[in-house]
């Protein structure tokens, strides 16, 4: 199992244990219910859930830092598993779907996290200024990293929410805070990869600018050739990086994008399995029918009747 630090090893946790409080309480207090709510801070987005989840959850995450203030998390890349709670810190390094679970929440202490998303082009900047001699070892390519959570990341994060409650302050203090976020992430444990995002050499870069054509381009047919070569890699090298990465080959991660995607369009906007199939880029009703049962377990028509009982929504 990855992302796991060895539980011998003493945590900071009582370092920033006023600091994890305080971000409790701000989280709590921007999420008044279950739910996500993006804040007015760009790129802050705040969560609450009450009760532990029994199922996955399908998403497709980005770039960004997640952090838990109280209870604990689930994530799955591929064969992967990682879990976090206050005690560590987790970094996406680019767009991966992902499955998600609250493995740690109740109604008398919810799960409560937080997620900042992290703009490449902003950590190439100050890469230059945190690493300015150049970066040493050896390349990380893992979309995903785990470790402990970092005591002043946590208090710069803390005083980013609470800029929230003062707009007048925000315009002005946030870009700072958020600067200044960054460049402690970049000098933590997590630093070396976290720098990789923005190294437009790096493999990390290469295979992101692929993840990004595949994503907007995800319901045309894919030729994995010629997306190698727009990276500047050959084809072998470049589907032994990007499963390296993102823990599946080029068509698994655009099949996982356009089965979210239809489960999106059905969910969302009614649309029958036959249509959603066709829009998302399968050609054949029974190849969708067939791939959708398997990734998520059942037929699309019997999944989404369900997700509609579980969220009280009437067909």
């Amino acid at each position: 199992m990855t992302g796991i630090p060895n539980p011998s090893q003493p945590s900071d946790l009582n370092v920033e244990t006023c600091d994890l409080a305080k971000l409790a309480r701000l989280v709590e207090a921007h999420a008044p219910y279950d739910g996500t709510f993006e804040l007015r801070l760009p790129g802050v987005h705040v969560t609450k859930v009450s009760r532990a989840q029994k199922d996955m959850h399908h998403v497709v995450a980005c770039p960004s830092l997640c952090l838990v203030a109280q209870g604990a998390k689930r994530i799955m890349l591929g064969k992967e598993i990682y879990e976090y709670d206050a005690s560590r810190m987790l970094v996406y390094s680019l767009d991966v779907p992902v499955t998600a679970q609250v493995t740690g929440a109740s109604l008398d202490r919810p799960y409560l996290g937080l997620r900042l998303d992290i703009d490449p082009a902003r950590i190439a900047e100050l890469t230059a200024k945190v690493h300015a001699q150049g970066l040493p070892g050896r390349e990380d390519s893992h979309a995903i990293s785990v470790d402990r959570v970092d005591a002043p990341v946590i208090n710069a994060v803390v005083r980013l929410l609470e800029l929230a409650s003062r707009p007048e302050e925000a315009d002005l203090l946030a870009p700072l805070v958020l600067d200044e976020i960054l460049i402690r992430l970049l000098r933590s444990s997590l630093g070396l990869r976290l720098a990789r995002i923005g190294r437009e050499e790096s493999k990390v870069h290469r295979i992101s600018k692929a993840v990004s054509w595949v994503r907007s381009h995800f319901h045309e047919p894919l030729d994995v050739e010629r997306l190698a070569h727009s990276v500047h890699m050959s084809p072998s090298s470049f589907h032994q990086h990007f499963k390296a990465v993102t823990e599946m080959s080029p068509l698994q991660y655009q099949k996982a994008l356009r089965l979210q995607e239809a489960r999106r369009l059905m969910l969302l906007t009614r649309l029958d399995a036959g249509i959603a199939g066709r829009q998302v880029g399968y050609q054949s009703a029974s190849q969708f029918t067939r791939e959708y049962g398997r990734y998520y377990g059942n037929a699309p028509t019997k999944d989404i009747a369900m997700l509609r009982r579980r969220a009280g929504v009437e067909d």
